[in-house]
């Protein structure tokens, strides 16, 4: 059949490298560790201005609060969480993609994690650091009482509840911590070396040169570095379903209408990969114009980030929907007048608004030309970050502000102090990923080494 013919089979579509032709080991080495030698642009330091500012903004609202107490946050009865544990739950998920492109597609073999990785995974640890402040700041006086949380012996002889799934929430959280930094380290021990070589003053390469452990590229440091690496990847795995797993149960176990549902931990998992690939698309696009990394952040990257989003979306739209029906097939009047209460009640806004956001938005992923494009790609990212914000708000708020008691019920309205501790949260995770930025390689040096054609000459023939 000539390929002239109308009935001849449309040529199929030519899949985006992983990294541009034409990189060479050395071009890689050079391009990535000039970014931290070189001189960074104005709009780098504007920006970092700005975030250390919002930080300064969480240091004055965090005195306030330690001073006065938490009466100057907008909770009260029976709304006695409020953006607290909300925030807490956001920065949670939104930390969960990073484990998820290191972890389980390093196990998986999926090679176009490698030029997203590196500031994923920092993104996960600050992220993280975000999310614990707000369990110790809700409690007022974090040094009177953030030590019943951990389970020491005492004179009153008095242990934590581990019934209670807040203390499973700080193991999980500060496992889910520690692994991660640790996976984060051992990957960075290869490019540490590679920055302590081409350091171009005696303080960079001493700096450089504790952190890389001595690594000289040896055959054993290979062999060891890689069995930590993959029992690293191994260990956090389970984590990603584990820990925001964990962070469902303090709805899941409780009796509050809309709470109690089974559904919740693998809507919360789900959840939560939805937003950290939402967070990474929020950073990888402008960080790719930016310092020009179109070579190793290619459209291919782009792409599969928008399928893992719309996939994950699907499943969250789902559960969305599950709430609804298990509400009225129940036939409980608690569940059905709280379903009711969220989508015609006060705070109905938020719950359209919600649907909106990560039901409705994210569906447009379904055309392969929104996902080549760069700034639809952002905006709907933008627009999976506010509703998933929007989704804890739902969640707690609209749950908790009606109560079994009718005489109880109140409405939650967040202070000034609410909104600069959640703006201060942003610039602090901002300002940590340009510290990030200005002082170690965004990309991992070595792995995109070995995605270069000689590289895998090299491998073939070994």
């Amino acid at each position: 059949m000539s390929v002239d013919s109308p009935h001849a089979p449309l040529p199929a579509p030519v899949r985006p490298p992983v990294i541009a032709p034409g990189h060479s080991a050395s071009t890689v080495t050079e391009r990535i560790s000039n970014i931290v030698f070189g001189r960074m642009p104005r709009w780098f330091w504007l920006a970092f201005g700005v975030a250390f500012m919002l930080v300064l903004g969480l240091l004055a609202s965090i005195g306030k609060l330690l001073f006065v107490g938490i009466g100057v946050w907008g909770v009260t009865q029976p709304i006695g969480w409020g953006f607290d544990i909300i925030n807490f739950v956001w920065w949670i998920g939104i930390g969960h993609a990073g484990t998820l492109i290191s972890a389980i597609l390093l196990l998986l073999r999926q090679e176009w994690r490698t030029s997203i990785n590196r500031f994923a995974e920092a993104m996960t640890l600050f992220a993280v650091a975000c999310a614990a402040m707000y369990p110790l700041l809700h409690t007022g006086r974090p040094w009177l009482a953030v030590y019943w949380l951990f389970p020491y012996p005492n004179s009153m002889n008095i242990w934590p509840n581990f019934r209670s799934p807040l203390i499973w929430d700080v193991f999980a959280v500060s496992t889910y911590a520690t692994v991660s930094l640790l996976f984060w380290f051992v990957g960075l021990i290869p490019d540490l070396a590679t920055m302590r070589d081409r350091a171009r003053n005696r303080a960079q390469k001493l700096i450089y040169g504790v952190l890389s452990l001595g690594w000289r590229g040896s055959a054993i440091h290979w062999h060891n570095y890689e069995s930590a690496y993959l029992l690293l990847a191994g260990l956090s795995t389970p984590l990603v379903l584990s820990v925001h797993t964990i962070v469902s149960f303090d709805f899941a176990v409780g009796q509050v209408p809309g709470w109690h549902a089974t559904i919740f931990p693998p809507y919360f998992v789900a959840g939560a990969v939805f937003a950290g690939f939402a967070m990474v698309l929020t950073l990888a696009i402008p960080l790719r114009r930016l310092f020009h990394l179109e070579d190793f952040i290619t459209m291919r990257h782009l792409q599969n980030m928008g399928k893992v989003t719309l996939v994950t979306g699907l499943i969250v739209f789902y559960g969305y929907l599950v709430e609804i029906f298990t509400a009225w097939y129940s036939g409980n009047l608690y569940e059905m007048f709280m379903m009711r209460n969220r989508v015609l009640g006060p705070y109905a806004w938020s719950w359209w608004l919600l649907i909106l956001c990560n039901g409705l938005v994210p569906q447009l992923l379904w055309l392969r030309r929104v996902r080549s494009s760069e700034l639809a790609l952002w905006g709907i990212a933008m627009f999976v970050n506010v509703g998933m914000w929007l989704e804890r708000f739902v969640i707690v708020v609209t749950s908790l502000h009606r109560d079994f008691l009718p005489a109880s019920w109140g409405f939650y309205k967040p202070t000034v102090f609410d909104w600069a501790t959640f703006v201060g949260t942003i610039g602090l995770f901002l300002a940590l990923i340009f510290l990030f930025i200005r002082f170690l390689p965004m990309i991992s040096i070595f792995e995109m080494r070995t995605l270069v054609p000689e590289a895998k000459i090299k491998e073939s023939q070994g």
